[in-house]
């Protein structure tokens, strides 16, 4: 199982737009520069995580983006949800249906056809737990961890940036 570069994109942008002040917002353009992205890409991210209500627009040439809810309501979870869709990590293929010993048989009775597959339980209780994992991870989550491992000062320049930048 792999997600794709979009969910790391998501949340490290999504980090900084946590301390933009209500009336303010950030541009994808400032976003992308600041971290090295293509703004293209960039904008599909940002469009999937305001089409899920995680982020809002602002429109205009001082327009840009900023959280929809708070840090501690959007979950890793969500962002995961919002930029790669609801689909679940095993595809389950019936595999059981064409065993050697049901080919001669009309096997709609046959108790081992119509029993659940032990192999497709077990992969979707692991999901789940792993979903709940990430549920229980919210972007305040993420930002007092990043207060804790990055530099003070980093923090303080990425913020300032932003700031210098909403006030051009």
């Amino acid at each position: 199982m792999q997600y794709s570069v979009m969910v790391e994109y998501a949340l490290h942008s999504l980090v900084y737009l946590i301390d933009v002040p209500e009336e303010e917002s950030i541009g994808i353009k400032d976003l992308s520069v600041f971290q090295g992205l293509s703004e293209t890409y960039l904008s599909k991210v940002f469009g999937k995580l305001s089409k899920a209500g995680i982020v809002s627009s602002t429109p205009g040439v001082k327009g840009g983006y900023k959280l929809a809810k708070s840090p501690e309501e959007i979950s890793f979870w969500d962002v995961i949800e919002a930029v790669e869709g609801v689909k679940p990590i095993f595809q389950c293929k019936n595999v059981l249906k064409d065993n050697l010993m049901h080919l001669d048989k009309e096997c709609s009775s046959c108790a081992s056809a119509n029993s659940s597959c032990t192999i497709n339980l077990t992969m979707l209780e692991a999901e789940e737990y792993m979903r709940e994992f990430l549920r229980n991870k919210t972007l305040a989550w993420l930002n007092d961890e990043l207060n804790h491992v990055l530099p003070e000062k980093l923090r303080t320049d990425s913020r300032e940036y932003f700031i210098r930048k909403n006030s051009n």
